[in-house]
């Protein structure tokens, strides 16, 4: 192991503690990070973001867990589609283009940026912050978080939910993103379930689909030997340290932003996210 990565040490802070205030997948960082900023091979910068975004979404999950503000039933809902579909991404990993699957990302996350920026109204915003959507008063969920707070809502088409949902799972699986841009799209922008609850199901949702992804790219790596899992365990030595730290600050953060900023803030972050992908991939075919 080496040394020569002791900078991600506070970038991965950082990084761990913008995913876990949005419930946005780390590796949407880390992985061009690591291919950009840092020169590696496209395989070992998606198992090594994956390896790094499971520690930083396990360390959040245990404080939104405290903090009593995941919904189980319907983040045990969306595994059922993501699980396998992170598997079938981590095989079509081993033949398809990445450059092409990036590409189509990008210009995914500009389609969900443009909902997010202009799909609210300020009642809508009001009326999520307070916890209840306009014309339903009898919500069908209610949650008491650890501090008291009584949350209602409605989830909406569960089958749409899934088909979205198993979307990112693919995504995460071919290109190590997207799970979270896509569960931010359906809970936030299709549901409108309020942001705390919303953020706090992703997270639960992104960790156990990464944690399945990851482990399938880890033996791939395994088994084709070479320098990429000396390079990958170089890296995690200095990023694993730094997400378990930012895992605990993200919730704080979360939950002192009211939900207008937090559904502006993801509109303006999926459509960086979105030039960064599709920068990347012109880039790397220039």
């Amino acid at each position: 192991m080496s040394l020569e990565y002791w900078f991600m040490f506070p970038v991965s802070i950082l990084i761990a503690t913008v995913a876990m205030a949005t419930g946005v997948e780390g590796a949407t960082f880390f992985t061009p990070l690591f291919i950009l900023g840092l020169g590696l091979p496209p395989d070992v910068a998606i198992a090594t973001g994956l390896l790094t975004e499971v520690f930083g979404f396990a360390s959040g999950l245990f404080a939104y867990t405290r903090r009593r503000l995941i919904d189980y039933r319907l983040g045990g809902t969306l595994l059922l589609a993501t699980i396998p579909m992170a598997l079938l991404g981590t095989w079509v990993a081993g033949w398809a283009n990445p450059l092409l699957l990036k590409a189509i990302l990008g210009v995914a996350l500009l389609v969900l940026a443009a909902t997010f920026l202009r799909g609210f109204s300020h009642e809508r915003v009001e009326a999520l912050e307070a916890g209840a959507v306009p014309g339903d008063p009898k919500a069908e969920t209610q949650l008491v978080t650890a501090s008291g707070e009584v949350i209602r809502y409605t989830v909406c088409n569960r089958t749409e939910g899934l088909a979205i949902a198993g979307l990112g799972g693919l995504f995460i699986g071919m290109i190590s993103t997207g799970q979270g841009e896509f569960n931010g799209y359906y809970l936030l922008s299709r549901c409108k379930i309020p942001g705390k609850v919303a953020v706090a199901t992703s997270v639960l949702v992104v960790a156990v689909t990464a944690l399945t992804a990851s482990i399938s790219h880890a033996a791939r790596l395994a088994a084709e030997g070479g320098p990429g899992l000396s390079t990958a365990l170089s890296l995690a030595v200095f990023t694993v340290p730094g997400v378990l730290i930012g895992g605990q600050l993200g919730p704080l953060v979360s939950s002192c932003l009211p939900q207008g900023v937090l559904v502006r803030g993801m509109g303006g972050l999926f459509a960086l996210v979105g030039v960064l992908m599709l920068g990347q991939a012109f880039l790397a075919r220039g």
